[in-house]
């Protein structure tokens, strides 16, 4: 296992500075402060406003203020951009110390869609619904994919944070292998449909056998962390019709109101066949429709870096991860990528939507990742803020970051034009994008998440590597969380 740390691996797992990522796998970290970028001091100049951001902002500042200009932004507002952390806790943690000081500045904020929810709760963060556009507004609650804004609001519906950009998990495949063992993707619409958990068994295990040189079949993250319970098991359970709490609706709360579900037959089968993926067919808890023995054991040790390593490696035949991922491995074959040979396709079902009764789930269904921009309440500068957040939310503007950094726009019809389809590897793969974000569920991030994300994390891993069984550990796991919800109610 190469070195990564959970502070990385979460970095990674939302999509800040996918570029430098794989070069930064094994460095001791990023520097713990902030630093800003032009030294020019927005507070002695009424037109420079400061922004908590990241690398990726950093080192394209010249290109995104030149864009935002374009959207129509006031040529004599600049900005001066810190590059924050690159670990999201750390980034977390600083604004927390910021905000709770009252400072000034910054005076924007890139968040975390996977922990703005806390700030909006203690109302750390400037009310866009009273003070932005209506136009700019309008756009935002009725045209973005609505699992990122839902990360932006709070539970009475105002909103405190516009999504910048969207991070879906997705799967990526060998093409050429599955072409090669009889499947034909292109004809059956692998990447806008999807395909059911089941046949997605039984491509990887003919693939495999079909190729004596690959030794696995699926890579995925099931180590015994954040990117467990947030991510890969909420979309395995989502896929089958199962869920946290009841429904997609009550993901961000209300907190001690909602049913605790996580021992539902429908989460226990999910369970049972990642079981069958790992450990095979005779393995006790397991589904024997399902071909087994596709996922090595060394999944419950990998995160985002470790799972892509085997299959950017050409050493597996299907892999879970983020957009960051398709950019390498979709590189073409001259740069050490597979080129047109990499397939993506959403998250397989293990039930198909409908066949749930709960709405939301079953079917194809993705994490959500991805960053919003906020505005610190306490700004001296909110009227040239707003200005910047509203030349944001302009089409130029997101399909531009798309074009510069590779930042999916929050928006499903931009992934539809012809500018988004021609930016280099990700415009091959955005009508899988758009269906991915259409079908993306928020993490279940609330005032109570850390408390529970550990629990379910380490009751899943244990599941998964069979040291409880799934009923067991689903019981235990959901008499856990309800005493969580209940003490915080």
């Amino acid at each position: 296992m190469v070195g990564v740390s959970e502070g990385d691996d979460r970095r990674r797992r939302d999509g800040v500075s996918r570029r430098k990522f794989v070069k930064a796998v094994g460095a001791s970290g990023a520097a713990a402060g902030l630093a800003g970028c032009t030294g020019r001091g927005s507070s002695t100049n009424p037109n420079v406003v400061q922004w908590a951001a990241d690398d990726d902002v950093r080192t394209n500042k010249d290109a995104i203020e030149t864009a935002l200009h374009e959207a129509g932004l006031d040529e004599n507002i600049r900005l001066e951009v810190l590059a924050g952390n690159e670990q999201t806790g750390a980034r977390q943690s600083q604004y927390q110390r910021w905000l709770s000081a009252n400072l000034e500045e910054p005076d924007l904020l890139l968040v975390d869609s996977g922990w703005a929810i806390p700030f909006i709760a203690r109302r750390q963060l400037l009310n866009l619904s009273d003070n932005m556009a209506s136009e700019a507004l309008n756009k935002v609650n009725n045209d973005y994919f609505q699992g990122s804004v839902t990360t932006g609001k709070s539970t009475d519906g105002d909103l405190y944070a516009i999504p910048l950009f969207s991070d879906f998990g997705t799967i990526q495949y060998r093409k050429d292998l599955v072409r090669q063992s009889g499947f034909n993707p292109d004809q059956e619409n692998w990447a806008t449909e999807g395909i059911s958990w089941k046949k997605f068994s039984r491509v990887t295990k003919k693939v495999l056998q079909d190729n004596q040189n690959i030794d696995y079949g699926f890579t995925f993250q099931a180590s015994n962390y954040e990117g467990l319970s947030c991510c890969d098991f909420n979309e395995f359970m989502t896929s089958w019709g199962g869920t946290y709490f009841g429904s997609v609706d009550n993901l961000l709360g209300p907190v001690g109101e909602r049913p605790v579900t996580l021992d539902s037959q429908n989460v226990i089968d999910s369970i049972k066949m990642i079981r069958t993926f790992i450990h095979g067919n005779n393995a006790p808890n397991t589904l024997n429709d399902f071909e087994g023995g596709i996922a090595p054991r060394a999944v419950l040790s990998w995160i985002e870096e470790t799972s892509r390593a085997p299959f950017s490696n050409g050493n597996a035949v299907m892999h879970r991860n983020w957009p960051y991922s398709i950019n390498i491995n979709g590189a073409p074959k001259s740069e050490g990528g597979f080129g047109e040979d990499l397939g993506v396709m959403p998250i397989p079902y293990g039930v198909k939507k409908g066949q749930v009764n709960k709405q939301g789930l079953g079917g194809v269904a993705s994490a959500l990742g991805g960053w919003n921009v906020a505005i610190n309440p306490n700004t001296k500068k909110q009227d040239k803020a707003l200005q910047v957040l509203e030349a944001m939310t302009s089409e130029s503007f997101k399909l531009k970051l798309f074009e510069i950094i590779g930042w999916i726009p929050p928006e499903p019809d931009l992934l539809e034009t012809q500018r988004a389809r021609d930016v280099p590897i990700m415009g091959r793969y955005v009508d899988t994008l758009k269906v991915a974000g259409q079908n993306a569920l928020p993490r279940p991030v609330s005032v109570v998440w850390p408390q529970e994300s550990g629990k379910i994390s380490q009751s899943v891993f244990a599941a998964y590597a069979g040291d409880q069984s799934p009923q067991q550990a689903m019981s235990t796991l959901n008499s856990q969380i309800t005493e969580i919800e209940e003490y915080n109610k």
